[in-house]
């Protein structure tokens, strides 16, 4: 048995079992980042030293 006999076994087995997938169109896109997540980050952060900052001036 060749490597290609072998290959075509292997996806014909892969059809006969409902698990037959194009490489390429099973490909996700990327998501976007989130930048809604890294603002809330920074502006939690920010008050924090905000609050912070003013109880040790009182």
């Amino acid at each position: 048995m060749t490597v290609s006999d072998v290959n075509r076994l292997e996806q014909a087995a892969r059809i006969s079992m409902g698990e037959f997938q194009d490489p390429e169109a099973s490909a996700e896109p990327l998501s976007p980042p989130h930048h809604g997540l890294l603002w809330g980050v920074v502006l939690a952060a920010a008050a924090t030293i905000l609050l912070v900052t003013v109880f040790r001036l009182t």
